[in-house]
């Protein structure tokens, strides 16, 4: 298990197969939360929301790239969405 205080605001994510998941708003406990205006935008039209993940799901961190153990897609089904 990584750190977490290594993780900063801004970082970009990726998933294990280098597909790009988001961007760091700030770490919460033990979850990242995403930025919104990286995030998709609700079918309903009330604009993006933010998401979080799991910090588990890191598995390395390389200058302001936060690498994931999961690809893209299983880390999307994966997302926590904040109201």
């Amino acid at each position: 298990m990584h750190d977490h205080s290594n993780i900063k605001e801004h970082m970009k994510v990726i998933g294990a197969d280098g597909v790009h998941v988001g961007t760091v708003d700030h770490v919460d406990g033990e979850r990242i939360k995403l930025t919104k205006t990286d995030s998709p935008s609700t079918e309903s039209g009330q604009g993006a929301k933010h998401h979080y993940l799991p910090a588990g799901l890191v598995a390395e961190i390389e200058g302001d790239t936060v690498r994931l153990s999961a690809t893209a897609a299983n880390a999307v089904d994966m997302f926590e969405t904040a109201e």
